[in-house]
Order: structure tokens, then sequence, then C-alpha cells
């Protein structure tokens, strides 16, 4: 009676791994090339032993071939897995990161001047502490204050005018726009001094 119920049990156990099994993408070659009679490593815990056909069981009797321990080895993936082991999962090693992290960009306003033909007011773009942009808001638009504004505005800002070139506001004047280049250094001045 024990010899047909360590049969069945048996016999119950290796189906139910080879239907596990046969679906895993985490079967390896080394398990899928294991002999058959070899005994099963089980690394994550204990397992039942395994009996070979001719062996002695603990209750004393010869064990009768079975099924599944006289199975031939088949092509196809996971088939000639023996029951008790189990397929262990594959997973990457993160990926380590290599750059610094980016300084966050922040927007400063400096304050309205008024001039002669109006007034402006400038407003930098900083990645930590380096400019990386700068404009006039408010300028005049239209006839010779439009004109001054639209020199010093080309000269001034952008990402690649003066402004971000000298990283100051010690920037050359703008010929025939002197008030305009005036008031100009003077809300980027406290931009700056804000930043």
């Amino acid at each position: 009676m024990r010899r047909a119920l360590l049969a069945i049990t048996g016999l119950a156990a290796g189906t139910t791994a080879l239907v596990v099994l046969k679906g895993s993408p985490g079967a390896t070659q080394v398990a899928q090339d294991r002999p058959v009679a070899e005994a099963p490593i089980a690394p994550d815990g204990p397992s039942a032993p395994t009996l070979t056909p001719g062996a002695t069981d603990p209750a004393g009797g010869s064990v009768a071939p079975s099924a599944s321990t006289t199975a031939r080895p088949s092509p196809r993936a996971g088939a000639s897995r023996t029951p008790g082991t189990a397929a262990r999962p594959t997973t990457a090693a993160p990926k380590a990161t290599t750059s610094a992290p980016r300084p966050a960009t922040r927007t400063v306003t400096g304050p309205v001047v008024g001039y002669k033909y109006g007034s402006l007011q400038v407003r930098i773009t900083l990645s930590g502490s380096r400019i990386v942009d700068a404009t006039a808001l408010g300028l005049p638009q239209g006839g010779q204050s439009g004109l001054r504004s639209d020199d010093v505005q080309a000269r001034y800002s952008g990402t690649s005018g003066q402004v971000v070139a000298k990283q100051s506001a010690n920037l050359d004047t703008v010929s025939g726009a002197t008030y305009t280049s005036d008031a100009y250094r003077q809300s980027l001045q406290a931009a700056i001094d804000r930043a």
C-alpha cells in the first residue's frame, strides 16, 4: 500500500512539475541537460529524497521503476527536469548611473527700469549658478525706440548673447542705444543680485 501511495504521489508531483516548468521562461540550459537519475538540487529549502530504480525506500522495501524515474530526456525545454527542482527566475542587476544629477533651472526677473524712451525689465534663466538665457521684457516697439530695442535685444539676449557669454552685467554699450543699454544693464544687475 505504501509503495503504491509513493508511486502515485511521485507521478502526480512529476506531472505537476513538468506542466509548471514547461511554460517557465526561467528554465536554463544546465537544468535542461541534467540527467533524470541525478539527485535534484534544492537551494531554496529541504525537499523529499529522490528514489532511483532498484533502491530501497525508508520502509525497507525496494522501489519499483515509475514513469517519473524512467523517463528519457525530451528535446523540448523543461521536459527533462526532475520533480522537486524549481526554476530560478533570472533578474538583471540594476544599472549604475555615472552622470551627476542636472542642476535645476530657475528664472529670476529684475526690476522694471524706466528710461528716456520707455521702460524694460530683464529676466534671466539660471542652471545652478550659471546664466543660460536672458531676455528683456516690455521694450518699446515701433519707430526709432523699437529699432534701438531690437538692437539691444539681439546683442544681449538669448542663449548666445553677451549676458550668457560674459555671465555678468558688464556688457558693451550698443551703438546708438545708450539709454536702452544702460537700462538693460541696470535691470540685469539687479536680477543677478537676486539670484
